[in-house]
């Protein structure tokens, strides 16, 4: 399919998610606890997909290729390596953004 407007049945349903390094896909999956390989496409300006892969990368909580390194991850990843992703905190948020706007 080309659009969805939900994946929430096809992420539950996955062993491994192979997606592009969208903050929105990269979170709903791993909120999910699924396996993630994230490609990176090099050809964008401003990489925020590079920004966000290489964090999630260094945190052990995926893997992170381009289109010409996908099949050697495929081969050589372990699974068990990766780190759950720690459940985000909107309450955190909530009072960073009460400081901001001077409400506190």
């Amino acid at each position: 399919f080309r659009f969805k407007d939900s994946l929430d049945e096809e992420l539950r349903r996955a062993d491994l998610v192979i997606s592009h390094a969208g903050a929105g896909s990269c979170l709903e999956t791993l909120e999910k606890e699924k396996p993630l390989i994230v490609v990176i496409n090099e050809k964008l300006m401003n990489n925020h997909q590079l920004e966000l892969a290489k964090r999630l990368h260094r945190g052990g909580h995926v893997f992170c290729c381009n289109c010409s390194t996908l099949v050697e991850t495929l081969q050589s990843m372990d699974l068990s390596t990766l780190k759950p992703f720690p459940p985000g905190q909107p309450e955190k948020f909530a009072l960073f953004l009460d400081k901001v706007v001077g409400f506190q």
